[in-house]
This record gives structure tokens, sequence and C-alpha cells, in this order.
């Protein structure tokens, strides 16, 4: 059974951090895994020392065009099947994990058909890994459209701020009003300190947020980011790295 585990939060919380270095736990672990960059911003690939990577934006881009075209050389094209084998061509194949990064949204006209061949495509890819692992927007936009139509676990990172923990909240609300289908909610509180936790554990509890976890303040993870080093780099003694793995034991993975 695939576990599908989605990552969101506000820009500037570490979302894409705490991401990648699951993605590097589990991928350590040995388990079959397939991350998905769903943030329009795309930084997913970067964080994980991936380049130049091609976007299913770019595939339905592709087959909305040829949607359109009148095509009387063939007029039965399985349109399923084109877009399928683009999804295939856009996986990376990356030591220990596969990428498949989303891209932008939508341009102008209707997506709702090619979406709606993505989603038959998307719940045949994923029953073939251990584990998904989503690096998804702020706004669970793609939520609301069911790309991904099941999620296990959603993770809500946090910094270390009261303003921070309420968008938590507003997104777990957010969810229920979507009646999207999300199994179990958590939090993760980043780049917590020793002058700042047992008050983030307190507001959790005033919030009835699951906190899961709570990530150190991580100068190495800092050093890495501004050298441009990839996270998956990061040494298994740092601090946040030896949190992931607690989280990773309380997720079940």
């Amino acid at each position: 059974m695939t576990k599908v585990i989605a990552i969101t939060g506000k820009g500037g919380t570490g979302k894409t951090a705490v991401a990648a270095l699951l993605i590097r736990s589990l991928s350590k672990k040995g388990k079959f895994l397939l991350a998905v960059d769903a943030d329009a911003d795309t930084n997913l690939p970067e964080t994980l020392g991936c380049e130049d990577v091609k976007t299913i934006g770019d595939a339905k881009e592709y087959l909305q065009a040829e949607i359109t075209k009148p095509r009387p050389d063939n007029p039965d094209m399985n349109k399923e099947s084109v877009l399928k084998s683009k999804v295939y061509e856009i996986i990376e194949e990356m030591p220990g994990y596969d990428l498949l990064v989303m891209g932008r949204p939508e341009g102008s006209g209707c997506y709702c058909y090619v979406n709606n061949l993505l989603r038959g495509i998307m719940d045949k890819l994923i029953i073939n890994y251990d584990v998904v692992i989503i690096d998804a927007e702020a706004g669970l936009e793609h939520f609301s459209r069911k790309i991904i139509r099941d999620i296990d676990d959603l993770i809500v990172v946090t910094d270390a701020s009261r303003r921070g923990f309420r968008t938590a909240e507003r997104i777990h609300e957010l969810v229920d009003e979507l009646d999207s289908n999300v199994g179990r909610i958590h939090v993760i509180a980043n780049k917590v300190t020793d002058a700042n936790r047992e008050k983030l554990v307190k507001l959790a509890e005033d919030l009835k947020l699951n906190m899961i976890g709570m990530i150190p303040l991580d100068p190495k993870i800092e050093e890495m980011d501004i050298k441009g080093i990839p996270l998956f780099e990061i040494s298994d003694d740092s601090v946040a790295a030896i949190e992931i793995e607690s989280i990773v034991q309380k997720l079940g993975v």
C-alpha cells in the first residue's frame, strides 16, 4: 500500500527543506520513493540537487494544443496515452528516488479535460511506489483540483511564530472545507530554539494542532543554502536530520 505524504506551509517556513530532508531519510531506508514538486515556485529540484527538469505543466500545454488542433490524419488519437507517455518522459530517475515536477499553473483556456486525464494517470502511477512525498503549495489549490486524490498524512510546516501557527490552523480548516481525502494532519515547527520551544508546545496545544516534530535551528542548513549545496548532502549528525528521523518514525513509514 502506497503512503502519500504532503508537506505544505506558508513561504519562508522551510517547507521545501523539510520535504527534501524527508526524501533523503526515506531514500536512505531503501523505500521506493516518488518525490512530487507541486509548488509553482519549483524549488524542490534545486534543494535536492537536480537541474533542468521538465514539468507536467509542459506536458499539459502540449496536450491542450493537440486537443484543439484539427487532426484529419489521426482523428482517433488516444489522448490519455499521449499524456501518459509525456508524464513518464518527465519523471527524473535519481539515486534513491524518482522526481516528478508539476510546474506552472494552467494557462488560458479550460484544462478540465486534461486534468481529468492526469488524475487517472497519477492514480496508476503512485501505486508503483512505497511512498510519495509531495512538496505542496501553501494554498492547497492542487488539492481542490484533486490531481492527487488521496493524502494519508498532511504536514503543515510553520516557523516559530504565533502567525505561523495561525496559518497552520487555517490550512487545517481549509482542508475540511474542501472535503479533501486527507487522513491525518500534523504540524512541524521549524527553526526552533531552546528559548521558544516550550511556548510553541503550549501554542500547538491551545490551537489543538498535532505537533509531530520540532526541528531545531540548524546552522548547517543555512550554510548549505548560502553555498548552494543540496540538502541531500547534509551530514547525519545535523540536528535537523536527527529530528527528521524521529518524525519518520512517528509517521510510521
